[in-house]
């Protein structure tokens, strides 16, 4: 009788970080992960705006995080000292703390916010997105409400990555106002690496289209018709197939169900 295959070798892009944590944990379950981080995470550019903003906080009706990185950026770093971290304003109504996904949100309660106060997609939905977010907080906002959006810059510290939802609040009257947390850079990368991303029938596990975007700058060359993609959102999925990707499937941004398409054998 013929042993099952093996699951494949998946390469988890995300930043340094978050990608040691996944690879830890899809160990656990016995596959088999690479660490090949696509986007490298850097301080937040104007260290004073970040401050000034966590002494106002209580002044806002929420503050949306776009990753658990936004959440370290503003709120303090993890194992950063006490003195150096924000504490969140728990009293009144608010301000309410967005997150679009369960990695921000379980960042926001390591920093502290109270769970009461996190609005985030249900643990079911179908996209972890702006979108879910918005469905599920749109009532929260009334005209003249001041939103905080903390998120990512790139290179040079600008704000980067989608304006949806900075549209929506705006349409709604909402007084929108953006912090650069942290930044965002193209990774370099070692020769080991390199030769990491070669493993024959490995699975490319992107969760940001901008990661994608970087991956011909730390990989010249690299055959991508002959690649696999496992995207985390159809729009990552779209990315990847116009970046020529020889086959692209969508699975949602949980570990157990990353854990669950590899053992699947698809």
């Amino acid at each position: 009788m013929t042993a099952p295959a093996a699951p494949p070798l998946l390469l988890v892009t995300r930043p340094a970080r978050e990608a040691a944590r996944w690879v830890q944990e899809l160990h656990a379950l016995g596959l088999a992960a690479q660490a090949l981080p696509l986007i490298d995470i850097g301080a937040a550019p104007n260290a004073a705006a970040v401050a000034q903003v966590r002494r106002g906080l209580a002044s806002f009706r929420a503050v949306m995080f776009v990753s658990a990185n936004a959440v370290e950026g503003l709120l303090g770093a993890a194992g950063a000292d006490a003195a150096a971290c924000a504490t969140w304003p728990a009293g009144g109504q608010g301000p309410r703390a967005w997150a679009t996904g369960p990695g921000t949100r379980q960042a926001l309660r390591a920093a502290g916010v109270p769970p009461a106060l996190i609005d985030a997609p249900a643990a079911d939905a179908a996209q972890f997105d702006s979108e879910a977010l918005w469905a599920r907080v749109h009532k929260q906002v009334s005209p003249g409400d001041r939103v905080l959006i903390a998120r990512g810059g790139d290179a040079q510290g600008r704000p980067a990555g989608r304006n949806w939802l900075a549209g929506e609040l705006a349409s709604a009257g909402a007084r929108v106002e953006t912090l650069v947390a942290y930044v965002r850079r193209p990774p370099v990368w070692t020769d080991a690496q390199r030769r990491a991303a070669a493993s024959p029938g490995a699975w490319w596990l992107l969760s940001s289209s901008e990661a994608l975007a970087n991956l011909p700058a730390v990989l010249p060359g690299y055959d991508v018709e002959g690649a696999r993609a496992l995207c985390t959102h159809p729009r990552i999925a779209d990315a990847a197939r116009a970046a020529g990707f020889g086959r692209v499937e969508t699975v949602q941004p949980l570990l157990t169900s990353v854990a669950a398409f590899l053992q699947s054998g698809e």
